[in-house]
C-alpha cells in the first residue's frame, strides 16, 4: 500500500473518531435536553439537570467543529457535497444548536420567559439528535450523485425509510446517554426517574437497533462480508446487556460507561460497512465519493496529520481534565444555572 493510501486510511479513521467522540460526549447533554421536560417535576429538578451539563456542553461541541474541519481538510470534495446537498437539513441543525446554546444561558437570567427558553432548549436538543441520524443514514445507504460528485436529489429525497430509522435510533441513543448520565449526576427521586427512563429507553434502543440491522442487510447486503461489522454488532449487544445489569444494580457510573461504549461500537459498524466510501452514490456505486477520489494531496494529509498528532492530545487532555474537575453529584448550590 502506498504512503498516500495509508494517509487516506488514517484520516478516514480520525474523522470517524472525532464524530464518534462528539456523539458520545454531546449525546448525553442532547439527551438531557430532550428528557428534562419529562423527568423533571419542578424548577429545582430542571436546574439540577441543566447544571449537570452546563460545564460540558460547549466543550463537547468542539468535537463536532473539529470533525467538520478535519473532513474539510482531508476530504474536501466529500465536505462540499454533503454541506451543499444537505444544506437545508444542516442549516436546521445549526439553527437548533444556536437556539439551544442561547436558551440555556437566557433561561438562567430571564425568569419571566424561562418557560419559553426551556422549551427552545428542548427543541434545540431534539432536532439535532434526529437530523444527525437522518444525515448519517443517507450517507450510509447512498444518495443520488452525478459524475461531478454533486448531489442531485432534494430535501425530501433524504426522508427515506433507512435514514428515518437511523434518525429515530439516534434519538433513542441520545436519550439513553442522557438518562444514564443524569442518573450518575443527580440524586433522590429525580435519579430514580432517570434510571427508570434509562431502562425504558434501553428497550426502545434495542428494538430500533435491531430494525436498523435488518434494514442495513436489506439495502446493503454486501455488509454481510465485513467481519469488523459483525464484531462491532456483537460488542453493541454485549455492552447493552452490561448496561442493563449495571442499571439493575444501580451502578450508575458503569451504566453510563457501557452506554457510551455501545455508542462507539455502533460507529464501528458504520465504519466497517461504509469503508472506503465517504458518500455512497445510491444511483450508481461507481459515482461514490471515496477516500481515494476525494482526498487532499499527500502533502496536505501529512501536514494535517502532524497538526492532529499535536492537537488531538490537547483536546483529549482538556476533556479528561474538565470531567475530573466537575466529577461527582450536582448540588443545587452550584451556580451553573
Amino acid at each position: 500500500m502506498e504512503s498516500w493510501d495509508i494517509l487516506r486510511n488514517i484520516w478516514f479513521i480520525l474523522v470517524g473518531v472525532l464524530f464518534a467522540g462528539y456523539s458520545v460526549l454531546d449525546g448525553f447533554d442532547l439527551g438531557i435536553g430532550i428528557l428534562a421536560p419529562h423527568i423533571a417535576r419542578n424548577q429545582n429538578e430542571r436546574r439540577a439537570l441543566y447544571s449537570a451539563v452546563a460545564p460540558f456542553w460547549d466543550g463537547n461541541e468542539v468535537w463536532l467543529l473539529t470533525g467538520g474541519g478535519a473532513l474539510f481538510a482531508a476530504f474536501p470534495q466529500a465536505y462540499a457535497t454533503v454541506f451543499s446537498g444537505f444544506y437545508l437539513a444542516l442549516m436546521l441543525v445549526l439553527l437548533a444548536l444556536i437556539l439551544r446554546a442561547v436558551s440555556l444561558e437566557f433561561a438562567a437570567h430571564d425568569s419571566k420567559r424561562r418557560t419559553l427558553w426551556e422549551f427552545l432548549f428542548h427543541l434545540g436538543s431534539l432536532f439535532p439528535a434526529l437530523l444527525f441520524g437522518v444525515a448519517l443514514g443517507n450517507v450510509v445507504v447512498g444518495v443520488p450523485l452525478d459524475a461531478g460528485m454533486e448531489y442531485t436529489g432534494n430535501f425530501f429525497t433524504l426522508l427515506r425509510p433507512l435514514p428515518l430509522t437511523f434518525g429515530l435510533f439516534g434519538v433513542a441513543a441520545f436519550i439513553l446517554q442522557g438518562s444514564t448520565f443524569a442518573a450518575l449526576k443527580v440524586e433522590g427521586e429525580l435519579q430514580e426517574r432517570a434510571r427508570r427512563t434509562a431502562r425504558k429507553a434501553g428497550g426502545i434502543y434495542l428494538v430500533l437497533c435491531g430494525l436498523s440491522y435488518i434494514m442495513i442487510l436489506i439495502y446493503l447486503p454486501h455488509s454481510l462480508n465485513r467481519p469488523l461489522a459483525w464484531v462491532s454488532a456483537v460488542l453493541t449487544a454485549v455492552f447493552w446487556g452490561l448496561m442493563r445489569v449495571a442499571l439493575q444494580k444501580r451502578q450508575d457510573g458503569r451504566a453510563f460507561f457501557f452506554s457510551s461504549a455501545g455508542f462507539l461500537s455502533l460507529w464501528g459498524i458504520v465504519g466497517a460497512i461504509h469503508f472506503p466510501n465517504l458518500v455512497r452514490a445510491g444511483n450508481d456505486e461507481a459515482l461514490s465519493i471515496t477516500i481515494y477520489n476525494a482526498s487532499s494531496s499527500r502533502l496536505t494529509l501529512t501536514v494535517m496529520l502532524v497538526i492532529a498528532l499535536i492537537g488531538m492530545p490537547l483536546v483529549i487532555g482538556y476533556t479528561i481534565y474538565a470531567y475530573r474537575v466537575f466529577r461527582g453529584k450536582v448540588w443545587l448550590e452550584d451556580d451553573f444555572y
